[in-house]
């Protein structure tokens, strides 16, 4: 943010009070960070105050499992260049994203060779939810490598089973089951009408 900085003073004076506009405009002039930067930078100068280096807000739990568990090569420049801090910051989160990312590469080659030592792993890094996540799947670790192994998931019939849920949440104690049937037999022909796509 430091080469930009001389920028955001300049645009502020001039009335450019917008800090989603401003991100555009330094996204124009090379900037790759993200937008809660801009608008942390420029935080100060609503209240009065000099321009200074925005902190970052550290990202919250959700925001950290969703960097870990996306693959590398679809994370923004903004989470690549955050991420290895937060990681050199606390060994615990590295140990795991290390093991989410060797499990995602067994999905994703659909090998189930290494999932016995992966378990092995995951039970000894010292924290007892992954520990107890290691004896979940070891009980079921045949179930598991077929999970992995297989070019097929349950991933449709899980969305089927989600959009029941939601109908029936949406009509909660205002219809009754003749519309609700109704309602189900037009997600039925939404469905039949989508291209069937090949197994993953």
């Amino acid at each position: 943010m430091d080469p930009y900085l001389n920028y955001l003073q300049q645009r502020w004076d001039e009335g450019q009070h917008s800090a989603k506009i401003l991100h555009e405009e330094l996204r124009t002039k090379g900037y790759l960070g993200h937008y809660q930067r801009v608008k942390m930078a420029v935080a100060p100068l609503r209240r009065g105050l000099p321009l200074d280096e925005p902190r970052e807000r550290p990202p919250s739990p959700r925001e950290t499992a969703r960097w870990i568990t996306t693959h590398p090569g679809r994370r923004s420049p903004h989470i690549n260049d955050r991420l290895p801090r937060l990681l050199d910051h606390c060994p615990e989160l590295r140990h795991t994203h290390d093991l989410v990312r060797r499990f995602a590469s067994m999905l994703d080659n659909r090998d189930a060779t290494p999932l016995p030592s992966w378990l092995d792993d995951l039970a000894n890094i010292g924290l007892a939810p992954l520990a107890g996540l290691a004896g979940a799947l070891r009980e079921d670790r045949h179930a598991v490598a077929q999970g992995i192994t297989t070019p097929y998931n349950s991933g449709v019939n899980e969305g089927r089973i989600t959009d029941v849920k939601l109908q029936k949440r949406l009509m909660a104690g205002r219809a009754g089951v003749p519309l609700l049937r109704h309602r189900f037999a037009h997600l039925r022909r939404h469905y039949a009408d989508r291209p069937t796509a090949p197994p993953r």
